[in-house]
């Protein structure tokens, strides 16, 4: 009886960097479908190689099956060929409608753009690394971009901060400042006398001298 698959968070969990340095990392999941399938009406097998050589196919190869084979240039002599064919069809057609040659032309340009399509389809897997590649220049891109705005953000928030602390008063003077208006009213407490002189429209020297006056006044009259 086979294991139950894990899910997709559990399985990625047990890929962290302690279990791979461990090597107890789970295996990786068998292939989804083995059996045959159908793309375009023609079957394939997962088997199968991505792009299946023209003698597998039972066609046979115009130009030479080596690796080192110019593509770019097939391709051109290719498309030349298809003209000139083509040409020889219409040619054909005009002079001889009913001729025979008319299917070998056909066979000949069918034949001649089966190469070129493989000859395109041996390009696809370069196209997919192209396409990741650039796929993940751009997902660079915006993680450095967000980056960068979430900096600048940060600095921003910075300066506000320290800004602020800045512009904090100091606590000597907060203490200065807080001693100086308790000052004020006992200085004005302690000077009672000129409150009550300034409710009597008189000044302290006045009052004192009047109190003298009235103090001689009582002494030298008689009893």
């Amino acid at each position: 009886m086979s294991a139950m698959p894990l899910p997709p968070e559990q399985y990625i969990k047990m890929y962290s960097d302690e279990h791979v340095a461990m090597g107890i990392t789970p295996p990786p999941p068998p292939p989804i479908n083995k059996d045959n399938y159908s793309m375009f009406g023609q079957p394939f097998s997962a088997d199968d190689t991505i792009i299946q050589s023209l003698e597998s196919q039972g066609i046979r190869r115009l130009y030479p099956a080596t690796k080192d084979v110019d593509r770019k240039k097939e391709l051109h002599k290719l498309n030349h060929s298809i003209l000139v064919n083509f040409l020889d069809l219409i040619d054909l057609l005009i002079k001889a409608p009913e001729s025979t040659k008319r299917e070998e032309k056909i066979d000949d340009i069918n034949l001649l753009f089966i190469h070129m399509h493989h000859l395109i389809n041996e390009f696809r897997p370069h196209q997919a690394r192209e396409t990741l590649r650039v796929m993940l220049h751009v997902q660079k891109r915006k993680r450095l971009q967000v980056a960068d705005k979430f900096q600048a953000n940060l600095d921003k928030v910075q300066e506000t901060i320290e800004n602020a602390l800045q512009s904090l008063p100091e606590q000597d003077d907060a203490s200065g400042s807080g001693l100086a208006s308790l000052d004020v009213p006992e200085a004005m407490d302690t000077t009672g006398m000129y409150r009550d002189a300034e409710k009597d429209n008189c000044s302290p020297i006045d009052r004192i001298m009047c109190g003298l006056a009235d103090e001689i006044e009582t002494e030298t009259t008689p009893s």
